[in-house]
């Protein structure tokens, strides 16, 4: 659904460059709501100092369906992205045919496609997304890049792809907001600063009732966030996982695989009343990503569910002429202080086990832009190095190449998708395994999610730290998986206590509801 868009507006606030209008907005308008009390000091020189744009989606869900998110600290992400007027849809489900919708993927980036040019925003940093889709694949999509593949049937839709033509955008390095629409949709802009007050303006009359700074969408941190209470949570079964490794290490003793990424699920039916966007605001708040996600879709039969992601993982990026892929493999849990801290880190990068198994999936991601990149060209530009989240430390490298000529946005996904950290090693006989072993369809969970310009640069994440909220039986439910890479001297309650590592924060965004029995946990 989208809404029909105004006839351009004329004015020295907009810029156009290769048929895209931007618009910096600075809230000049609004600064007469500087001095109501509660607001002091929220702006500075003109700059935004944080703006919440979930609120923007909770205004008008429809318009703004999906929302990418860098909450983290670090350099990985410095940009949100709040995507807008969503146009056609292209979704691919189980029972659809496969190669009508690759054909119909294709003529769509073909007739839209337009050349390469940076287009800056106020501060003349170029804008990450200029125009073009929203894609979700989940892990599920892989029976459709290797067609030998037989998976569990899946629910919900195998791939979504949703013609964006604007969006809202904030640089967190420049403390600047900028509106973009395509050329034919510059009148959205006049629409989305026209939310953008009406927001502001909500938020200052519940903090004059409140007389809580929190509640305003100006500040130096996330929201305050709701409670989000549950009736019943259920873990997968540890006897499973743990016979699951055991079968694994005899499939590595046979000479089967290398490594095998195995997965579990938890389960979580929620308050009746519960709002998957308190879900959403609780994971970002307990598990802070720089490749955190919120989109809303539908299922074969029109009904609702929604991806909620705090991811730490990306799976491709590409920004001519480089196609990179950023694997995590190795993980420990964070310490209960900053010494216990560094000595889990330099345990974590000194161990044999972790870096063998780091520097083998780092050799697959090789292989795989291999198939796309220029001969010669391909790299490991970063080697080893330990990113820490809020409930663990990780082993990240970075691998890159120079992308072939000819090359499309399909062919760029095709060749990493999924991701080689979230199978392992050969990749596609550990899918077959993983599908074994699992018994179930991961849908979401280890799929992809991001955008892709018009020009043919992307960017993916891996949805790992995700959760997908669907309503079964009327009542709100959150389903999760977590996994661990397992090799031939794996030790299987090992693996599976690093599976509870990697849930934590999923499990910590929720609380368990109060009881006035001594029955129920």
């Amino acid at each position: 659904m989208s809404t029909t868009p105004k006839k351009p507006k004329q004015g020295s606030d907009c810029s156009q460059n290769q048929a895209v209008f931007t618009r910096s907005v600075d809230l000049d308008g609004l600064e007469k709501l500087k001095n109501i009390d509660g607001l002091n000091g929220l702006q500075e020189e003109g700059k935004l100092s944080y703006f919440d744009l979930t609120l923007l989606h909770e205004l008008n869900p429809v318009r703004y369906p999906f929302l990418l998110e860098s909450v983290a600290k670090g350099g990985l992400g410095s940009f949100d992205i709040l995507f807008a007027y969503p146009q056609e849809t292209l979704q691919l489900n189980d029972s659809s045919d496969k190669t009508s919708f690759l054909e119909q993927v294709t003529e769509t980036f073909e007739g839209n496609r337009v050349a390469k040019a940076d287009v800056l925003n106020a501060h003349g940093t170029a804008l990450p997304f200029t125009g073009g889709w929203y894609a979700y694949f989940s892990y599920d999509y892989a029976q459709v890049v290797e067609p030998t593949l037989i998976l569990p049937k899946s629910e919900f839709p195998l791939a979504v792809m949703t013609r964006i033509p604007a969006a809202v955008m904030i640089d967190h390095k420049n403390s600047a907001l900028t509106l973009m629409a395509e050329s034919g949709f510059e009148g959205c802009l006049d629409e989305m600063q026209a939310d953008i007050q009406q927001v502001v303006k909500l938020q200052v009359k519940q903090q004059q009732a409140k007389k809580q700074q929190s509640s305003s969408p100006f500040h130096s941190s996330v929201p305050n966030t709701k409670a989000v209470y549950y009736e019943q949570a259920t873990e997968e079964p540890e006897q499973k996982y743990l016979t699951g490794v055991d079968a694994i290490k005899e499939y590595i003793l046979s000479g089967d695989v290398f490594q095998v990424n195995l997965s579990r699920q938890w389960q979580v039916t929620l308050e009746k009343s519960t709002d998957y966007l308190d879900v959403y605001r609780a994971l970002r708040k307990s598990n802070p990503a720089p490749f955190a996600a919120l989109a809303i879709m539908q299922d074969a039969q029109g009904a609702a569910w929604q991806v909620i992601s705090s991811s730490p993982e990306r799976l491709v990026k590409y920004q001519s002429p480089w196609v990179e892929t950023r694997p995590i493999a190795g993980t420990r849990k964070r310490g209960p202080s900053l010494e216990a801290d560094k000595a889990l880190i330099e345990e974590l990068i000194s161990h044999p086990k972790e870096r063998a198994e780091h520097i083998m999936l780092i050799d697959l991601e090789r292989n795989d832009l291999g198939r796309i990149c220029q001969p010669g060209t391909v790299e490991v530009n970063e080697l080893m190095a330990i990113e820490s989240y809020e409930h663990v430390h990780h082993i990240v490298s970075n691998v890159r190449g120079k992308l072939q000529d000819g090359l499309s946005p399909l062919d760029i996904i095709h060749a990493l998708f999924p991701g080689g950290t979230i199978t392992g090693c050969p990749k596609i006989r550990c899918m077959e395994i993983v599908a074994e072993l699992e018994q179930m369809p991961r849908e979401a969970y280890t799929g992809s999610l991001g955008y892709i310009n018009r020009d043919g640069s992307l960017d993916l994440n891996i949805l790992i730290r995700t959760m997908v909220q669907s309503e079964r039986a009327g009542v709100p439910t959150v389903q999760f998986r977590a996994g661990a890479g397992i090799v031939a001297d794996s030790e299987a309650q090992s693996e599976l206590t690093e599976t509870r590592h990697k849930a934590k924060g999923l499990v910590n965004a929720l609380t368990a509801k109060p009881v006035t029995t001594a029955s129920g946990n």
